[in-house]
């Protein structure tokens, strides 16, 4: 008997092997055959070597084009046609309207899962009326619809955007803690050290965080503020290269570029910082962090705060406040080296916990044997 076939759909290459290959494998190992939907980029050619069978689609990411897009549930339709898959993954905005639009017409059982909204829901202007619409259309032909933290699932569930019938909670991503494990400093030096890892948009509390890193520049010598991700991505809220230059031209942050092995940096640092107002739905980055037993600050803001029981594994700052950011920084320098061990211990511990990859995987299992 021939394996039923299971087709993920991504904005990127790099988002799957990043971040969903653990499930892909888990799928994989449960007799399944995987086929990867994703733009071609640097990343597509390591499917292979996984047993994925790759197919390449061309998709604006951050353009809201209604010719484009008409043509992307075109080529999804084609290639759904073509690769006859037995059910759909879709993730990110546009695979998961667009792509679940598409598999409709063919009649194939599509699980979306809707990780964070960003922007579009932060301010209520036409853009959003049109994207709720958009969803709650595509959202209606989908079977299940997975949700990234509560707040997101509720106001789905309450503007009646989804169903909640075929709807549930999961916890973020979820992270592999045998992989993201403690690992020592190997530095010397006895700086503290702050890293912010994220696409490089002010969205993410960029300014924020450059603006506490002065204040707090100015009272201890024995701080370094880093930053490691994405810079001039396709966004208009990005940062440029060039006040990127400024501000380490000043000395105030390190920008370290950006990374395939980001679990080096994390090591090094002593906290992880994301001040971000974004609607995330659970940061990635500080899932990975907390893995690793480092303390965390980050925004009482949605998908955020999940991570963080303040005072118990980090502290929560105020959205778009650099002061009470500033407070919370200088409250993790006066802890001694043990309590930002013990914090980070914390973490890990509800990392495990809480927001273990196996919950994610059994998750899915649970779904997809249901539909098919």
């Amino acid at each position: 008997m021939q394996n039923k076939t299971i087709l993920i759909s991504i904005n990127t290459s790099w988002n799957i092997i990043n971040f969903r290959l653990g499930l892909l494998k888990a799928l994989q190992k449960e007799g399944f055959d995987i086929v990867v939907l994703a733009p071609h980029d640097k990343y597509s050619s390591l499917f292979k070597e996984h047993g994925f069978e790759y197919y390449d689609i061309n998709m604006n990411n951050k353009g809201t084009n209604p010719i484009e897009d008409l043509k992307l549930i075109g080529s999804y339709y084609k290639l759904f046609k073509k690769i006859k898959p037995d059910l759909i993954l879709n993730y990110t905005i546009k695979p998961n309207i667009y792509g679940t639009i598409a598999a409709s017409f063919l009649n194939i059982p599509t699980v979306n899962n809707i990780a964070g909204l960003g922007t579009l829901f932060v301010n209520e202007n036409i853009v959003t009326k049109i994207a709720k619409y958009l969803y709650k259309y595509s959202q209606s032909k989908a079977s299940h619809v997975f949700f990234q933290n509560k707040e997101d699932f509720e106001l789905f569930t309450s503007e009646q955007l989804v169903d909640i019938q075929k709807s549930s909670i999961l916890p973020g991503s979820g992270i592999d803690t045998s992989k993201f494990i403690p690992i020592p400093k190997t530095r010397e030096d006895d700086k503290i050290v702050f890293l912010l890892i994220a696409r490089m948009l002010w969205d993410k509390g960029i300014q924020e965080y450059v603006e506490a890193a002065r204040i707090i520049k100015s009272k201890y010598n024995n701080v370094e503020f880093q930053l490691l991700g994405f810079l001039d991505v396709a966004n208009k809220t990005a940062i440029s290269k060039e006040q990127m230059d400024l501000w380490v031209e000043e000395g105030v942050v390190n920008y370290l570029g950006t990374s395939d092995n980001v679990k080096n940096e994390i090591s090094q640092a002593d906290c992880i910082v994301l001040p971000s107002f974004y609607r995330e739905g659970t940061p990635r980055t500080l899932l990975e962090s907390a893995s690793m037993a480092k303390p965390i600050i980050t925004t009482n803001n949605i998908g955020c705060k999940d991570v963080v029981d303040d005072g118990v594994n980090g502290y929560l700052c105020k959205v778009k406040d650099k002061n009470d950011l500033a407070d919370k920084l200088e409250k993790m320098i006066l802890l001694s080296d043990d309590e930002r061990v013990a914090m980070g211990q914390k973490g890990r511990e509800k990392m495990k916990k809480e927001f273990d990859e196996q919950i994610i995987i059994d998750n899915y299992l649970s779904v997809i044997q249901k539909i098919i």
